[in-house]
């Protein structure tokens, strides 16, 4: 095998493909099989050269000082001989003129700058290869994403704009010659601040649209309300077997009533006017295409404080909870209604929005984006609606469901005390929660704060399918009990013990190296370096298989399920959904991340090919 000539790290010059001019680029790798060298250029572009198309810098530094000692006379005279020469005339020797030669070179570099776009990045030295923002292969930020017929802002600040100057790829003949091209791709749409330069270029790419288009968010949009029925009228039934499908199903006026409706309006805006309180922090999100942060407070965790003490005063009152179960029905119904009469608030809404402020994954399609979320961040004043759902009305109401569920127990079964099995659901649900509260800020880096839009799909999620759902196997408990031995409870618990565990410190690894890459207690992770400036973490939790707070989030889900018992596979239910759920999810990460990190998300799959599940998928 024959060995490799230049070193990774090692500063050299690389020919432009299709021409004969050569830049300055770093080495960023070798493939000892195909025999091509990964480089990268100044403005961050990386591509695949061979050996040949590679030379050190002091070769060009000798060609440098040999040119210059020729004679300025003598190439002052060569000039005016090829400009006396007759245009008829034929060359005196079979050499092509320097000029032809030129004309040939600018010719096929005009090719290759129609065929190749390159991705308009912040350019920065090679020395500053390490951003705030580095660790897990994270979403993409969102102008990365191509869209049809909208247009993505980039801004370079003075300094990166005198490196691109400087290390420019087109010679400055060239530059002026091409000037046409480039104006048609770039043009200059505000001068903004003195340190900000703002460009706009429009994006032909047409976009792929996710949970099989606009056919299949609308049937999802239709399909799942009934299939929650389905369930909830399933687990209710004394023997919830599948043969016994489809349950005996009630009339839709047993289902809607007022009075309930008006109770979980209270609910709503009850946590809303916890999310208002001035306690708690406020921290920046991340960065938006025109550079501004929003700000959250986070006080999700003292709004579950003072929710516990309204709940834990309101049954030292005399408050019969009972009322939340016997109307359970009732108030998933006012739950669906409320989440489609806000989704229809969002989009007319986002009608009205600029284009900067709409999600990227919007279509343009107006049962696509009424699914999927036209406007990324829509917001009343300060009152950040996508991110006040995604967090509270729904998960603090699941552990209020939870506790209902299991007075219900004591009350339906006539128990002194709940089961042991009710105890096991609603302590690892309720660590799950808080868990989720007190980390609250680790939602605004997730793929819903920063890619999707707040449309029907997370508007139901949030309010309807986490609280209903999520508390199945609860629900499941108080009409099929099972008595689970403190032995097997013990392995239980060391099954949840050992998800949260994975899923709590790679998430902590990931939220920390993205804070602070350079902290010496991260000093033995090993990273791969990308063309955006940002680290893929390659060791720790995350050489262990690409999505390793995944894998704790099924091991969880699988614990909450198993103190149900083996009787039927119905509350069993969620650790399915679950499995799909995240699959599908990895597989969105996974497409996005190939198109943003390129060449180093290839290394990346290659140093770590399991995505989940280890030795499995």
């Amino acid at each position: 095998m024959p060995s490799r000539k230049f070193a990774d790290g090692e500063v050299v010059r690389g020919r432009w493909p299709g021409s004969s001019l050569y830049y300055e680029v770093e080495i960023l790798s070798h493939d000892s099989t195909s025999q091509l060298y990964t480089v990268k250029y100044k403005d961050g572009t990386e591509l695949e050269l061979k050996e040949n198309d590679i030379k050190p810098l002091t070769s060009f530094r000798q060609r440098k000082s040999g040119s210059t000692s020729s004679s300025p006379s003598r190439r002052r005279g060569s000039r005016s001989r090829s400009r006396s020469r007759s245009p008829g005339r034929p060359p005196k020797s079979s050499r092509p003129s320097a000029s032809a030669s030129h004309l040939a070179d600018f010719k096929e570099m005009r090719r290759e700058v129609l065929e190749v776009k390159l991705t308009p990045l912040v350019l920065k030295p090679f020395g500053n290869s390490i951003n705030r923002y580095n660790g897990e292969p994270e979403q993409r930020e969102r102008n990365d994403i191509p869209h049809k017929n909208t247009q993505e802002k980039f801004h370079l600040s003075q300094e990166s704009s005198y490196v691109s100057a400087q290390y420019s790829l087109r010679p400055r003949r060239e530059e002026t010659q091409l000037k046409e091209i480039d104006s048609k791709e770039e043009k200059i749409v505000t001068k903004g601040p003195i340190s900000l330069r703002t460009f706009e270029m429009t994006a032909s790419q047409t976009k792929d649209l996710e949970f099989g288009g606009v056919p299949g968010a609308f049937l999802i949009m239709l399909g799942l309300p009934a299939f929650l029925f389905l369930l909830l009228l399933m687990c209710r039934q004394k023997e919830p077997s599948l043969l016994n499908f489809p349950p005996p199903l009630p009339a839709l006026y047993d289902l809607w009533e007022t009075r309930v409706f008006g109770v979980y309006l209270l609910w709503f805006f009850v946590q809303a006017l916890f999310y208002l309180l001035p306690i708690g922090k406020v921290v920046e999100g991340t960065p938006l295409p025109d550079g501004r942060r929003l700000k959250y407070r986070l006080n999700g965790f003292y709004a579950f404080i003072l929710t516990s003490a309204v709940v834990g005063a309101s049954l030292l009152r005399g408050v019969q909870l009972h009322y939340v179960y016997s109307h359970f029905l009732q108030l998933a119904l006012a739950a669906i209604v409320f989440s489609v009469v806000l989704s229809v608030y969002l989009y007319v809404r986002a009608l009205r929005a600029p284009q900067d402020e709409l999600s990227p994954a919007s279509s343009g399609n107006a049962i696509y984006d009424f699914f999927i979320g036209r406007e990324l961040n829509p917001r009343i004043g300060t009152f950040d609606l996508k991110y006040f759902c995604e967090l509270r009305p729904g998960l603090i109401g699941w552990v209020v469901i939870n506790l209902v569920m299991l007075l219900a127990e004591m009350k339906l079964q006539n128990r002194a005390t709940p089961s042991l099995a009710m105890i096991l659901v609603n302590s690892f649900q309720l660590l799950y929660v808080v868990d989720a509260l007190w980390n609250e800020e680790a939602v605004l880096t997730t793929m819903d704060i920063i890619h999707d839009g707040f449309g029907f799909m997370l508007a139901f999620g949030d309010l309807v399918w986490v609280p209903f759902i999520y508390s199945f196997q609860a629900f499941y408990l108080v009409h099929h009990p099972n008595e689970v031995s403190w032995p097997v409870a013990s392995l239980i618990i060391a099954l949840k013990l050992c998800g949260y565990v994975i899923f709590r410190c790679a998430n902590a690894q990931k939220n920390a190296f993205r804070k602070n890459p350079t902290d010496p207690k991260l000093a033995h992770l090993k990273t791969i370096h990308t063309s955006t400036g940002k680290n893929l973490l390659v060791s720790g939790w995350w050489g262990f298989v690409r999505h390793p707070n995944y894998l704790g989030d099924l091991i969880m889900a699988l614990s909450w399920s198993l103190p149900c018992g083996f009787n039927h596979i119905l509350p069993y239910f969620y650790v399915i959904y679950f499995t799909v759920l995240l699959v599908h999810r990895e597989a969105r990460d996974e497409r996005q991340c190939k198109k943003k990190y390129g060449v180093a998300w290839e290394k990346y799959c290659q140093r770590v090919p399991y995505r989940i599940f280890p030795y499995v998928y």
